[in-house]
């Protein structure tokens, strides 16, 4: 590699990793819902997979369906995290540039 195609490429890094550490700062405000059991339950968890907010539908909490409520809850906690990675690669796709960079690099 020629010592101009490495300064390029090194001066694409520094703006990636700068604009990675911007991307990590806004993760925190941005806000993704999901729901399961057709809506009996709603998680909101922020961009950095911080768990905001519970909703639970008052019909889902009996005793009888503690066990299916936990259920419920644990997917629609995978499902909103499932999200934020897909917003995170999107996000790191669009920083990248295609760069092929190797995983791990940020």
């Amino acid at each position: 590699m020629s010592n101009l195609n490495m300064t390029k490429m090194m001066k694409q890094l520094q703006k990636a990793q700068s604009d990675m550490n911007k991307m990590q700062n806004e993760l925190a405000d941005k806000i993704i819902e999901a729901t399961s059991g057709g809506g009996a339950v709603t998680v909101t968890v922020n961009g950095q997979k911080e768990l905001i907010a519970v909703k639970i539908e008052p019909e889902v909490i009996t005793a009888d369906n503690k066990e299916m409520l936990e259920d419920l809850l644990v997917a629609a906690v995978n499902e909103a995290f499932q999200r934020v990675d897909d917003m995170v690669a999107a996000e790191m796709q669009n920083l990248t540039g295609g760069l092929n960079l190797p995983p791990g690099m940020f």
